[in-house]
């Protein structure tokens, strides 16, 4: 399968002392190889914030 399901988590609460929001979405490994950032809803943060890819 060319799909993997990735977890993104917020790269700005732990800075702020506030739980990390993440959410999953899927990416193509063929495609791309890099890791995912994308602009999400944070909701302890209450503003888009830029997530990241974890492991």
């Amino acid at each position: 399968m060319p799909r993997e399901l990735v977890t993104i988590e917020c790269t700005e609460a732990r800075k702020e002392g506030k739980p990390p929001s993440r959410y999953t979405t899927t990416r193509n490994k063929k495609l791309q190889t890099e890791k995912v950032e994308l602009r999400k809803y944070n909701r302890f943060l209450r503003r888009h914030t830029l997530h990241r890819e974890i492991k």
